[in-house]
């Protein structure tokens, strides 16, 4: 079985500009630069026959397929594609203490602490579990070949490390911005990149 998943990450909010932590527990709506990102990555994919849709459970990425619903598309919403939980920084301003928690906390996932987790939040190893779940219910509908999947940052950057067997701790390898595109291709069992990281749909709007 063939099939090409297009992840994309949700558009702008006021928070991603006010450096307000959002995480799984916030549902935040796009701003005005993030419904163009949207309508943007909308014109320049448009013409590609998606079979479905999937996107988190939280509003923003709702909002960011939503031009595509003129198509007529299925749209279906998963959990595993919710973002990391970052617990009780979650809503909260990225002051200095936040700041430098979440140093101590990616510098931790680098050294392959994978467990390690914010208070009341959820560890890289966790969100591989869900995620993994999303994943392999979307390979069980074999007439989908092409499937737009919209979901989260770090989601995103710790996602494409488990499917393409790069080790969780290299997920600050993969660049993100809000509505970046990649394209990852499954066949026999493996997961390849065929598009990295394209922002083209962006430009003069960055």
């Amino acid at each position: 079985m063939k099939k090409s998943f297009y992840f994309i990450r949700h558009g702008q909010t006021d928070l991603n500009l006010k450096g307000i932590v959002q995480g799984r527990g916030v549902n935040s709506p796009l701003n005005a630069n993030g419904f163009q990102q949207a309508e943007a990555f909308y014109d320049a994919y448009k013409d590609v026959d998606f079979d479905k849709i999937y996107t988190s459970t939280l509003l923003r990425t709702h909002q960011t397929v939503e031009p595509f619903s003129v198509k007529n598309i299925s749209v279906e919403q998963l959990e595993g594609l919710d973002e990391i939980s970052w617990g009780i920084y979650e809503g909260q301003e990225q002051n200095e203490t936040i700041m430098k928690g979440f140093e101590e906390l990616v510098q931790a996932w680098r050294n392959d602490e994978l467990d390690v987790r914010v208070e009341n939040g959820e560890s890289p190893n966790e969100l591989v579990v869900r995620q993994r779940q999303a994943i392999d219910y979307m390979l069980t509908k074999t007439d989908e070949k092409k499937v737009l999947v919209c979901m989260h940052g770090r989601a995103l950057r710790i996602m494409l490390c488990h499917l393409t067997n790069v080790p969780v701790r290299q997920m600050d390898d993969f660049p993100h911005t809000n509505t970046a595109l990649y394209v990852v291709d499954y066949e026999d069992g493996l997961f390849s990149i065929s598009d990295y990281y394209n922002t083209e749909h962006l430009k003069g709007l960055l």
